[in-house]
């Protein structure tokens, strides 16, 4: 036998057999995979949290000051016409208008139309400009229950209009 015959048996003696337990590279790399996978799920975690916080609806007050900022509105020219009652509360009438010339300098930009209790409050935003000829809309909006309705005109000049109703939200013939 040569030399290099008694080391390759040496090799494979079973006291030199490959061990079931993982060596240090193994262990070095499941670690690192591990910690990897760790950083994934933290990562994706922050980014489900991020996306919820931007599918946040805003409260009523919160949507009222992204309209008025620091303004003070006014009362009067905006008419919000509800029905006093609704029987049903998933298809509510109304109309909103301002009586307003409509000119290059004098006219309505916007009627923005809120529910204090909905879990979405705006329901809806009518954009005019001065070739509208009349900022007048209607529609119809969903209440889930017994609110007030707010309509905010925003005029040209950077004042606003304000008019506020209660509606009483009936389910089949009982107060809500």
């Amino acid at each position: 036998m040569t030399r290099e015959d008694d080391d390759d048996m040496q090799r494979c003696s079973p006291s030199n057999a490959p061990s079931n337990a993982p060596g240090r590279r193994e262990f070095l790399v499941s670690g690192a995979a591990a910690g990897l996978i760790s950083l994934l799920i933290s990562g994706r975690c922050a980014v489900a949290q991020e996306s919820a916080a931007k599918d946040r609806q805003p409260t009523y007050d919160e949507a009222l000051k992204a309209i008025l900022g620091e303004a003070k509105p006014q009362t009067g020219k905006l008419l919000l016409d509800l029905p006093e009652i609704a029987e049903n509360g998933n298809t509510v009438p109304f109309s909103v208008s301002v009586e307003s010339p409509m000119s290059g300098t004098d006219f309505v930009k916007a009627i923005h139309v809120l529910s204090t209790a909905n879990p979405v409050p705006t329901v809806a935003t009518f954009r005019f400009t001065p070739l509208s000829g009349k900022a007048a809309a209607s529609s119809r909006m969903r209440l889930a229950k017994t609110q007030d309705v707010v309509a905010v005109a925003e005029l040209g000049n950077g004042q606003f209009l304000m008019s506020l109703r209660n509606v009483k939200v009936t389910i089949g013939g009982c107060g809500g």
